[in-house]
């Protein structure tokens, strides 16, 4: 016998010991399941965000130092409360002197009157002419109009400095106050921000396919509310906008949420909608059938001759231990349950 040295007689067992092939498993032996159909249709998701149908950011007419902030965020508010002031001394004076100017006018307005009233009765005796009387009788009413101005601007000066009073607009809850003591206010800029958590509705944006989907199955429509403690919720209505974004093709659609429902405006939520089909029964196989090689996904499927035979097949969502099979396989075909004991099947 020839001799070989001791390192190539090792290699030359371990090569002969990894060429034994295993012990086979037979057919019949491998688990196996039916491939499952189901009638209900896949669910199509979408993001939203929870709205408050009535959502204000309050801001100020005037401008002014904020001198009383009586509200913090969080806090419930009626309609008509105060809710911060404003430095109004400059307002309230010029009240006060649109109010002397008014009571001038009025002393101004019962001279002429009475002046007028004399006038008229010389001329009824033929002690002044026409044109005396008529020149009286302008004073009187232009004394008459200015007090009237007068009236006017004075209300308009009160009008002005309620506006350094800032009130709630409605029953609600202050979301935010984007303003401490001595800020300065300014016409525009915000300064509370308040909702009516009384109505809420959830924003989504939609494809337009789905958006058609919606006019005419929107009673299946579902929505979760992560962190709420409650079922999918169903909407008590919703308003599809006509306005459609050019950049993204999708519409804006709103589901009002019913009444009671407790969540913070812009909380996370997912809108729910039913398949684009639902007549087509959803295919799906145990996870545990399903073998990943590189870029390959598979099942073994059991032939006719109870040999199982490895065919690519196309995934869809997960469910459970459940998972739907978009192509590849046909209801009632049985898959392998192992795959690794399907593939030694010889």
């Amino acid at each position: 016998m020839e001799w070989m040295p001791k390192r190539s007689l090792l290699t030359a067992a371990v090569t002969a010991a990894l060429a034994v092939p295993a012990w086979p498993v037979v057919a019949a032996d491998l688990a196996s399941a039916p491939v499952t159909a189901s009638g209900v249709a896949q669910a199509d998701a979408f993001d939203g965000t929870v709205e408050a149908v009535r959502q204000t950011v309050v801001a100020a007419q005037v401008p002014g130092a904020v001198v009383a902030l009586t509200v913090k965020a969080g806090d419930r508010v009626k309609a008509g409360q105060v809710l911060l002031r404003l430095d109004a001394r400059a307002a309230e004076q010029q009240a006060g002197a649109a109010a002397a100017q008014v009571q001038a006018a009025r002393a101004a307005q019962v001279a002429a009157t009475r002046e007028y009233e004399r006038q008229k009765q010389l001329f009824q005796k033929n002690y002044i002419s026409q044109a005396a009387l008529d020149r009286a009788e302008a004073q009187y009413k232009a004394t008459q109009a200015q007090s009237a101005a007068q009236v006017a601007a004075a209300g308009a000066a009160r009008t002005e400095s309620g506006f350094y009073v800032v009130k709630a607009p409605y029953d609600g809850v202050v979301s935010d106050v984007a303003v401490v003591l001595g800020d300065m206010a300014m016409p525009g800029r915000a300064l509370v921000t308040l909702h009516d958590p009384a109505a809420l509705r959830v924003s989504a944006a939609l494809p337009q396919t789905a958006a058609t989907r919606l006019d005419a199955n929107g009673g299946a429509a579902r929505i979760d509310v992560p962190g709420l403690d409650a079922a999918r919720i169903t909407p008590t209505r919703w308003q599809v906008l006509p306005a459609v974004d050019p950049a993204t093709h999708t519409v804006t659609v709103r589901f009002d949420l019913p009444a009671g429902t407790t969540v913070a405006p812009g909380s996370f939520a997912r809108v729910w909608l039913p398949g684009a089909s639902t007549d087509g029964a959803r295919i799906s196989v145990p996870l545990a059938a399903v073998v990943r090689r590189a870029e390959l996904t598979a099942v073994y499927v059991i032939g006719s001759d109870a040999r199982p035979l490895l065919r690519q097949v196309r995934l869809g969502p997960v469910s459970g231990d459940q998972v739907e099979i978009l192509s590849g396989l046909r209801a009632g075909e049985r898959v392998a349950l192992d795959p690794q004991a399907a593939a030694k099947v010889r």
